[in-house]
Protein backbone atom coordinates (compact mmCIF):
# COMPACT_ATOMS: atom_id res chain seq x y z
CA UNK A 1 0.00 0.00 0.00
CA UNK A 2 1.18 3.19 -0.81
CA UNK A 3 1.69 6.09 1.51
CA UNK A 4 -1.07 8.10 -0.41
CA UNK A 5 -3.62 4.99 -0.10
CA UNK A 6 -2.41 4.91 3.94
CA UNK A 7 -3.17 8.54 4.09
CA UNK A 8 -6.65 8.18 2.26
CA UNK A 9 -7.67 5.24 4.38
CA UNK A 10 -6.45 7.27 7.73
CA UNK A 11 -8.84 9.94 6.53
CA UNK A 12 -11.66 7.25 5.44
CA UNK A 13 -11.86 6.02 8.99
CA UNK A 14 -11.64 9.66 10.92
CA UNK A 15 -14.71 10.47 8.58
CA UNK A 16 -16.65 7.07 9.83
CA UNK A 17 -16.04 7.95 13.37
CA UNK A 18 -17.15 11.56 12.98
CA UNK A 19 -20.76 10.35 11.35
CA UNK A 20 -20.66 7.50 14.32
CA UNK A 21 -19.96 9.92 16.94
CA UNK A 22 -22.67 12.91 15.18
CA UNK A 23 -25.32 9.83 15.42
CA UNK A 24 -24.19 8.77 19.15
CA UNK A 25 -24.04 12.44 20.11
CA UNK A 26 -27.79 12.29 19.55
CA UNK A 27 -28.95 9.42 21.52
CA UNK A 28 -28.95 11.40 24.90
CA UNK A 29 -30.96 13.71 23.51
CA UNK A 30 -33.15 11.43 22.63
CA UNK A 31 -33.03 9.86 26.01
CA UNK A 32 -34.61 12.92 27.38
CA UNK A 33 -37.26 13.02 24.96
CA UNK A 34 -38.78 9.85 25.38
CA UNK A 35 -38.65 10.50 29.50
CA UNK A 36 -40.58 13.43 28.99
CA UNK A 37 -42.96 11.84 26.23
CA UNK A 38 -43.93 9.10 28.19
CA UNK A 39 -44.40 10.91 31.35
CA UNK A 40 -46.78 13.02 30.10
CA UNK A 41 -49.12 9.99 28.80
CA UNK A 42 -51.87 10.83 31.90
CA UNK A 43 -51.89 14.54 30.50
CA UNK A 44 -52.59 13.23 27.34
CA UNK A 45 -55.35 11.12 28.23
CA UNK A 46 -56.76 13.50 30.69
CA UNK A 47 -57.16 16.43 27.69
CA UNK A 48 -57.14 15.81 23.97
CA UNK A 49 -55.49 19.08 23.33
CA UNK A 50 -52.39 18.48 23.54
CA UNK A 51 -52.48 15.81 20.40
CA UNK A 52 -54.52 18.35 18.78
CA UNK A 53 -52.23 21.14 19.06
CA UNK A 54 -49.48 18.74 18.13
CA UNK A 55 -47.83 20.33 21.33
CA UNK A 56 -44.85 17.33 21.32
CA UNK A 57 -43.95 17.67 17.85
CA UNK A 58 -43.85 21.33 18.67
CA UNK A 59 -41.61 21.22 21.74
CA UNK A 60 -39.01 18.43 20.99
CA UNK A 61 -37.83 20.81 17.79
CA UNK A 62 -35.78 23.81 19.01
CA UNK A 63 -36.61 26.94 17.43
CA UNK A 64 -33.38 27.38 16.43
CA UNK A 65 -29.47 26.15 16.72
CA UNK A 66 -27.08 28.51 16.35
CA UNK A 67 -23.57 27.05 15.20
CA UNK A 68 -20.24 29.24 14.74
CA UNK A 69 -16.38 28.65 14.43
CA UNK A 70 -14.41 30.31 17.20
CA UNK A 71 -10.91 31.18 16.07
CA UNK A 72 -8.40 32.58 18.91
CA UNK A 73 -4.39 33.21 19.53
CA UNK A 74 -3.38 30.98 22.31
CA UNK A 75 -0.36 31.89 24.24
CA UNK A 76 2.35 31.03 21.55
CA UNK A 77 0.25 33.13 18.93
CA UNK A 78 -0.85 29.96 17.23
CA UNK A 79 -4.12 30.10 15.99
CA UNK A 80 -7.03 27.80 17.35
CA UNK A 81 -10.36 27.17 16.45
CA UNK A 82 -13.30 25.49 18.48
CA UNK A 83 -16.91 24.98 17.74
CA UNK A 84 -19.72 27.62 19.55
CA UNK A 85 -23.14 26.58 20.06
CA UNK A 86 -26.45 28.34 21.36
CA UNK A 87 -29.64 26.05 21.68
CA UNK A 88 -32.64 28.45 21.60
CA UNK A 89 -35.05 25.87 22.29
CA UNK A 90 -38.42 27.50 23.91
CA UNK A 91 -39.47 30.97 24.91
CA UNK A 92 -42.87 30.83 25.13
CA UNK A 93 -42.25 31.74 29.25
CA UNK A 94 -39.81 34.00 28.95
CA UNK A 95 -36.05 34.51 27.38
CA UNK A 96 -34.33 31.60 26.71
CA UNK A 97 -32.36 30.79 29.62
CA UNK A 98 -30.03 28.33 30.39
CA UNK A 99 -25.68 28.02 31.02
CA UNK A 100 -23.24 28.26 28.76
CA UNK A 101 -21.05 24.79 28.62
CA UNK A 102 -17.13 24.68 28.11
CA UNK A 103 -15.84 21.26 27.90
CA UNK A 104 -14.22 18.98 25.29
CA UNK A 105 -17.60 16.47 25.36
CA UNK A 106 -20.00 19.67 24.21
CA UNK A 107 -21.93 18.97 20.97
CA UNK A 108 -25.04 19.68 19.17
CA UNK A 109 -26.63 16.53 20.73
CA UNK A 110 -25.37 17.25 24.50
CA UNK A 111 -26.85 20.90 24.32
CA UNK A 112 -29.94 19.66 22.59
CA UNK A 113 -30.66 17.34 25.72
CA UNK A 114 -29.30 19.81 27.94
CA UNK A 115 -31.64 22.78 26.83
CA UNK A 116 -34.77 20.60 26.19
CA UNK A 117 -34.44 19.63 29.94
CA UNK A 118 -34.07 23.82 30.74
CA UNK A 119 -37.65 24.29 29.09
CA UNK A 120 -39.22 21.51 32.04
CA UNK A 121 -36.86 22.87 34.94
CA UNK A 122 -37.41 26.55 34.37
CA UNK A 123 -41.31 26.06 33.98
CA UNK A 124 -40.78 24.68 37.61
CA UNK A 125 -39.68 27.59 39.11
CA UNK A 126 -42.85 29.61 38.45
CA UNK A 127 -40.59 32.01 37.38
CA UNK A 128 -40.86 33.95 33.43
CA UNK A 129 -38.25 32.09 31.76
CA UNK A 130 -37.57 29.78 28.92
CA UNK A 131 -35.30 26.83 28.06
CA UNK A 132 -31.60 27.26 26.23
CA UNK A 133 -28.34 25.85 26.44
CA UNK A 134 -24.80 26.90 24.88
CA UNK A 135 -21.23 25.94 24.87
CA UNK A 136 -17.81 25.27 23.12
CA UNK A 137 -15.77 22.28 22.71
CA UNK A 138 -13.02 24.67 24.10
CA UNK A 139 -11.09 23.11 27.40
CA UNK A 140 -10.35 25.74 29.81
CA UNK A 141 -8.23 23.33 32.29
CA UNK A 142 -4.59 23.91 31.63
CA UNK A 143 -5.34 27.13 29.76
CA UNK A 144 -3.76 30.77 31.02
CA UNK A 145 -6.27 33.39 32.21
CA UNK A 146 -4.64 35.43 28.83
CA UNK A 147 -5.91 32.41 26.75
CA UNK A 148 -9.15 31.88 28.46
CA UNK A 149 -9.64 35.75 28.06
CA UNK A 150 -8.79 35.92 24.24
CA UNK A 151 -11.41 32.88 23.70
CA UNK A 152 -14.06 34.15 25.68
CA UNK A 153 -13.90 37.33 23.38
CA UNK A 154 -13.88 35.35 20.39
CA UNK A 155 -16.76 33.52 21.49
CA UNK A 156 -19.12 36.49 22.68
CA UNK A 157 -17.82 38.55 19.02
CA UNK A 158 -20.50 36.00 17.59
CA UNK A 159 -22.74 35.24 20.53
CA UNK A 160 -23.48 38.63 20.93
CA UNK A 161 -25.79 38.98 18.02
CA UNK A 162 -28.14 36.30 19.35
CA UNK A 163 -28.72 37.27 22.92
CA UNK A 164 -30.18 40.14 25.31
CA UNK A 165 -31.90 40.52 28.49
CA UNK A 166 -35.15 40.05 26.79
CA UNK A 167 -34.32 37.69 24.33
CA UNK A 168 -31.89 35.35 25.83
CA UNK A 169 -29.79 35.34 28.96
CA UNK A 170 -26.97 32.80 29.05
CA UNK A 171 -25.07 31.84 32.36
CA UNK A 172 -22.63 29.72 33.60
CA UNK A 173 -21.84 26.07 34.00
CA UNK A 174 -19.56 23.31 33.57
CA UNK A 175 -15.88 25.45 32.66
CA UNK A 176 -17.29 28.63 33.01
CA UNK A 177 -17.18 30.35 36.52
CA UNK A 178 -17.00 33.73 37.45
CA UNK A 179 -13.47 34.39 35.31
CA UNK A 180 -15.62 33.47 32.18
CA UNK A 181 -18.74 35.29 32.60
CA UNK A 182 -16.37 38.23 33.69
CA UNK A 183 -14.34 38.25 30.36
CA UNK A 184 -18.26 36.87 28.40
CA UNK A 185 -19.63 40.16 29.84
CA UNK A 186 -16.57 42.38 29.01
CA UNK A 187 -16.17 42.01 25.61
CA UNK A 188 -20.28 42.02 25.47
CA UNK A 189 -20.22 45.50 27.06
CA UNK A 190 -16.98 46.45 24.48
CA UNK A 191 -19.09 45.69 21.45
CA UNK A 192 -22.57 47.25 22.44
CA UNK A 193 -21.59 49.57 25.06
CA UNK A 194 -24.45 48.33 27.13
CA UNK A 195 -24.87 47.95 30.68
CA UNK A 196 -27.33 45.24 31.18
CA UNK A 197 -28.34 41.97 32.57
CA UNK A 198 -27.72 40.09 29.51
CA UNK A 199 -25.80 37.16 31.23
CA UNK A 200 -26.24 35.98 34.94
CA UNK A 201 -23.46 34.48 37.44
CA UNK A 202 -21.93 37.76 37.23
CA UNK A 203 -19.34 38.71 39.96
CA UNK A 204 -21.15 40.29 42.33
CA UNK A 205 -19.20 43.84 41.73
CA UNK A 206 -21.08 44.13 38.50
CA UNK A 207 -24.32 43.02 38.87
CA UNK A 208 -23.87 39.35 39.74
CA UNK A 209 -26.26 38.02 43.08
CA UNK A 210 -25.17 36.81 45.99
CA UNK A 211 -25.97 33.06 46.37
CA UNK A 212 -25.90 32.36 42.95
CA UNK A 213 -22.97 29.84 43.43
CA UNK A 214 -24.28 28.15 46.16
CA UNK A 215 -27.95 28.17 44.66
CA UNK A 216 -28.06 24.50 42.69
CA UNK A 217 -26.36 22.47 45.44
CA UNK A 218 -28.60 24.34 48.20
CA UNK A 219 -31.34 24.10 46.48
CA UNK A 220 -30.92 20.15 45.86
CA UNK A 221 -30.79 20.30 49.87
CA UNK A 222 -33.93 21.79 50.38
CA UNK A 223 -36.07 19.81 47.53
CA UNK A 224 -34.36 16.68 49.26
CA UNK A 225 -35.70 18.08 52.93
CA UNK A 226 -39.40 19.02 51.76
CA UNK A 227 -39.54 16.01 49.49
CA UNK A 228 -38.85 13.67 52.73
CA UNK A 229 -41.01 15.39 54.51
CA UNK A 230 -43.78 14.94 51.99
CA UNK A 231 -43.27 11.23 52.09
CA UNK A 232 -43.07 11.17 55.69
CA UNK A 233 -39.54 9.63 55.67
CA UNK A 234 -37.17 10.72 58.87
CA UNK A 235 -35.06 13.86 58.29
CA UNK A 236 -31.12 14.56 56.85
CA UNK A 237 -30.19 15.53 60.47
CA UNK A 238 -27.49 12.92 61.86
CA UNK A 239 -28.00 10.75 58.58
CA UNK A 240 -24.83 9.70 56.38
CA UNK A 241 -25.26 10.85 52.78
CA UNK A 242 -23.25 10.29 49.82
CA UNK A 243 -22.49 12.76 47.08
CA UNK A 244 -20.77 12.89 43.68
CA UNK A 245 -18.66 14.99 41.92
CA UNK A 246 -16.35 17.67 43.29
CA UNK A 247 -17.68 20.79 41.42
CA UNK A 248 -19.71 23.60 42.20
CA UNK A 249 -22.92 21.50 42.31
CA UNK A 250 -21.30 18.99 44.93
CA UNK A 251 -19.15 20.90 47.08
CA UNK A 252 -22.81 23.16 47.93
CA UNK A 253 -24.78 20.19 48.61
CA UNK A 254 -21.97 19.13 51.06
CA UNK A 255 -21.53 22.06 52.20
CA UNK A 256 -25.29 22.78 52.87
CA UNK A 257 -25.44 18.94 54.34
CA UNK A 258 -23.24 19.84 56.86
CA UNK A 259 -24.78 23.01 58.00
CA UNK A 260 -28.12 20.78 58.55
CA UNK A 261 -26.15 18.61 60.67
CA UNK A 262 -26.09 15.79 58.36
CA UNK A 263 -23.28 13.31 57.98
CA UNK A 264 -21.39 13.79 53.73
CA UNK A 265 -19.03 11.27 53.46
CA UNK A 266 -18.05 10.92 49.94
CA UNK A 267 -17.73 12.96 46.80
CA UNK A 268 -15.69 12.01 43.60
CA UNK A 269 -13.30 13.48 40.56
CA UNK A 270 -12.74 12.06 37.36
CA UNK A 271 -10.22 9.79 39.17
CA UNK A 272 -11.49 8.33 41.99
CA UNK A 273 -13.61 8.47 44.96
CA UNK A 274 -13.03 10.05 48.34
CA UNK A 275 -14.51 8.75 51.37
CA UNK A 276 -14.38 9.83 54.88
CA UNK A 277 -16.45 7.89 57.11
CA UNK A 278 -16.32 11.08 59.66
CA UNK A 279 -17.56 13.54 57.49
CA UNK A 280 -15.66 15.34 54.86
CA UNK A 281 -13.45 18.58 55.32
CA UNK A 282 -15.59 21.15 53.01
CA UNK A 283 -12.70 23.49 53.60
CA UNK A 284 -10.61 21.74 52.37
CA UNK A 285 -12.12 20.46 49.65
CA UNK A 286 -12.92 23.93 48.42
CA UNK A 287 -9.38 24.78 48.56
CA UNK A 288 -8.35 21.39 46.74
CA UNK A 289 -11.15 22.21 44.11
CA UNK A 290 -11.46 25.42 43.53
CA UNK A 291 -8.27 27.16 44.43
CA UNK A 292 -5.78 24.35 44.24
CA UNK A 293 -7.39 22.77 41.09
CA UNK A 294 -5.86 19.29 42.89
CA UNK A 295 -6.99 15.78 42.52
CA UNK A 296 -9.36 14.57 45.58
CA UNK A 297 -6.39 12.28 46.39
CA UNK A 298 -4.42 15.63 48.44
CA UNK A 299 -7.42 15.09 50.98
CA UNK A 300 -6.08 11.79 52.12
CA UNK A 301 -2.69 13.44 53.16
CA UNK A 302 -4.52 16.07 55.98
CA UNK A 303 -6.86 12.97 56.75
CA UNK A 304 -5.29 9.83 57.37
CA UNK A 305 -8.60 8.18 58.13
CA UNK A 306 -10.08 8.98 54.69
CA UNK A 307 -9.69 6.87 51.69
CA UNK A 308 -9.41 7.13 48.00
CA UNK A 309 -10.61 4.64 45.99
CA UNK A 310 -9.23 4.82 42.38
CA UNK A 311 -11.26 4.13 39.37
CA UNK A 312 -9.38 0.92 38.35
CA UNK A 313 -10.80 -0.59 41.64
CA UNK A 314 -14.22 0.46 41.03
CA UNK A 315 -16.61 -2.81 40.75
CA UNK A 316 -17.94 -3.54 37.05
CA UNK A 317 -20.72 -1.46 35.55
CA UNK A 318 -20.74 0.53 38.59
CA UNK A 319 -19.12 3.43 40.71
CA UNK A 320 -17.78 3.08 44.26
CA UNK A 321 -19.46 6.06 45.93
CA UNK A 322 -22.80 4.36 45.54
CA UNK A 323 -21.23 1.03 46.73
CA UNK A 324 -21.31 3.09 50.25
CA UNK A 325 -24.03 2.57 53.20
CA UNK A 326 -26.17 5.88 53.48
CA UNK A 327 -29.26 7.43 54.02
CA UNK A 328 -29.25 9.37 50.93
CA UNK A 329 -27.49 9.69 47.84
CA UNK A 330 -26.63 12.85 45.98
CA UNK A 331 -25.29 12.25 42.29
CA UNK A 332 -23.74 15.39 41.69
CA UNK A 333 -21.49 15.12 38.54
CA UNK A 334 -22.39 14.12 35.25
CA UNK A 335 -24.90 12.32 33.35
CA UNK A 336 -25.77 8.64 32.93
CA UNK A 337 -23.37 8.18 36.19
CA UNK A 338 -25.77 6.40 38.02
CA UNK A 339 -26.22 3.03 36.93
CA UNK A 340 -28.84 0.05 37.22
CA UNK A 341 -25.86 -1.84 39.57
CA UNK A 342 -25.01 1.39 40.97
CA UNK A 343 -29.13 1.21 42.22
CA UNK A 344 -29.26 -1.91 43.64
CA UNK A 345 -26.44 -1.51 45.66
CA UNK A 346 -27.84 1.89 46.93
CA UNK A 347 -30.68 0.11 47.43
CA UNK A 348 -29.33 -3.14 49.33
CA UNK A 349 -27.20 -0.74 51.63
CA UNK A 350 -30.65 0.62 52.63
CA UNK A 351 -30.66 4.14 50.75
CA UNK A 352 -34.10 5.87 51.25
CA UNK A 353 -33.60 8.89 49.26
CA UNK A 354 -31.87 9.77 46.09
CA UNK A 355 -31.88 12.99 44.75
CA UNK A 356 -30.55 14.20 41.06
CA UNK A 357 -28.00 17.18 41.52
CA UNK A 358 -26.64 16.36 38.08
CA UNK A 359 -28.32 16.79 34.57
CA UNK A 360 -29.91 13.58 34.00
CA UNK A 361 -27.21 11.55 36.04
CA UNK A 362 -29.33 8.28 36.53
CA UNK A 363 -29.70 6.12 33.77
CA UNK A 364 -33.33 4.93 33.02
CA UNK A 365 -32.51 1.68 34.16
CA UNK A 366 -31.38 2.95 37.60
CA UNK A 367 -34.67 5.65 38.00
CA UNK A 368 -36.99 2.29 37.50
CA UNK A 369 -35.36 0.19 39.57
CA UNK A 370 -35.58 2.86 42.35
CA UNK A 371 -39.03 3.31 41.59
CA UNK A 372 -40.13 -0.14 42.17
CA UNK A 373 -38.15 -0.46 45.27
CA UNK A 374 -40.33 2.89 46.87
CA UNK A 375 -37.18 5.31 47.08
CA UNK A 376 -37.84 8.63 47.25
CA UNK A 377 -36.63 9.82 44.09
CA UNK A 378 -36.14 13.34 43.33
CA UNK A 379 -35.44 13.78 39.49
CA UNK A 380 -32.75 16.64 38.06
CA UNK A 381 -35.02 19.10 36.25
CA UNK A 382 -37.10 19.95 39.49
CA UNK A 383 -34.09 19.08 42.07
CA UNK A 384 -31.60 21.15 40.53
CA UNK A 385 -33.25 24.06 39.68
CA UNK A 386 -32.04 26.19 42.30
CA UNK A 387 -29.14 27.52 40.29
CA UNK A 388 -31.42 28.53 37.40
CA UNK A 389 -34.08 30.38 40.10
CA UNK A 390 -31.15 32.17 41.54
CA UNK A 391 -30.33 33.35 38.23
CA UNK A 392 -33.50 34.70 37.41
CA UNK A 393 -32.85 36.43 40.86
CA UNK A 394 -30.45 38.04 39.50
CA UNK A 395 -32.11 38.92 36.43
CA UNK A 396 -34.68 41.03 38.66
CA UNK A 397 -32.15 42.33 40.88
CA UNK A 398 -30.55 44.05 37.39
CA UNK A 399 -33.76 44.86 35.84
CA UNK A 400 -34.25 46.92 39.22
CA UNK A 401 -30.90 48.05 39.85
CA UNK A 402 -30.95 46.66 43.34
CA UNK A 403 -29.00 44.35 45.55
CA UNK A 404 -30.19 41.83 47.51
CA UNK A 405 -28.54 40.52 50.62
CA UNK A 406 -27.65 36.94 50.59
CA UNK A 407 -29.73 35.70 53.61
CA UNK A 408 -32.68 37.20 51.55
CA UNK A 409 -31.77 35.38 48.06
CA UNK A 410 -30.98 32.29 49.77
CA UNK A 411 -35.18 32.66 51.76
CA UNK A 412 -36.56 33.02 48.30
CA UNK A 413 -34.28 29.64 47.14
CA UNK A 414 -35.67 27.60 49.49
CA UNK A 415 -38.96 29.33 49.22
CA UNK A 416 -38.99 28.10 45.30
CA UNK A 417 -37.65 24.73 45.97
CA UNK A 418 -40.65 23.99 48.78
CA UNK A 419 -42.67 25.12 45.78
CA UNK A 420 -41.56 23.44 43.14
CA UNK A 421 -41.33 20.01 45.68
CA UNK A 422 -44.95 20.80 46.68
CA UNK A 423 -45.91 21.20 42.65
CA UNK A 424 -44.40 17.81 41.87
CA UNK A 425 -45.79 16.03 44.73
CA UNK A 426 -49.24 17.40 43.81
CA UNK A 427 -49.44 17.15 40.07
CA UNK A 428 -47.92 12.83 40.54
CA UNK A 429 -51.00 12.37 42.96
CA UNK A 430 -53.58 14.72 40.90
CA UNK A 431 -52.19 12.34 37.62
CA UNK A 432 -52.48 8.78 39.24
CA UNK A 433 -48.90 8.42 40.05
CA UNK A 434 -48.57 9.22 43.53
CA UNK A 435 -44.91 8.77 44.80
CA UNK A 436 -42.98 8.96 40.92
CA UNK A 437 -41.49 12.39 40.98
CA UNK A 438 -40.21 11.97 37.74
CA UNK A 439 -43.66 11.61 36.51
CA UNK A 440 -45.26 14.54 38.51
CA UNK A 441 -42.02 16.93 37.76
CA UNK A 442 -42.32 16.19 33.75
CA UNK A 443 -46.07 16.56 33.65
CA UNK A 444 -45.93 20.04 35.64
CA UNK A 445 -43.35 21.07 33.53
CA UNK A 446 -45.04 20.10 30.48
CA UNK A 447 -48.67 21.41 31.29
CA UNK A 448 -46.98 25.29 32.34
CA UNK A 449 -45.48 25.44 28.95
CA UNK A 450 -47.91 23.66 26.68
CA UNK A 451 -50.89 25.41 28.15
CA UNK A 452 -49.20 28.74 27.36
CA UNK A 453 -47.98 27.40 23.90
CA UNK A 454 -51.68 26.67 23.19
CA UNK A 455 -52.92 30.04 24.26
CA UNK A 456 -50.47 32.20 22.16
CA UNK A 457 -51.18 29.97 18.58
CA UNK A 458 -49.04 28.36 16.33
Amino acid sequence: MSRLDEIRNTIKTEVARLKESHRMEQDVFYQAVEEVLLSVAPLYLSDPKYARHNVVRRLAVPDRIIKFKVAWLDDKNEIQVNTGYRVQFNNTLGPYKGGLRFHPTVNEGVLKFLGFEQIFKNALTGLPIGGGKGGSDFDPKGRSDMEVMKFCSAFMTELHKYIGPDIDVPAGDIGVGAREIGYLYGEYKKITSRYNGVLTGKPFFFGGSLGRPEATGYGVVYFTQQMLDEMDKEPLEGKVCTVSGAGNVALHAIEKLLQLGAVPVTCTDSRGTLYDPRGLDIELLKELKLVKRASLEEYVKAHAEAKYIPVSEYPEGGHAVWQIPAYAAFPCATQNELTEVDAKALIKNGVVSVTEGANMPSTPEAIETFLKAGIAFGPAKAANAGGVAVSEFEMSQNAQLQRWSFDEVDRKLKATMIHICKTVVGTAKEYGVEGNLVDGANIAGFKRVADAMIAEGI
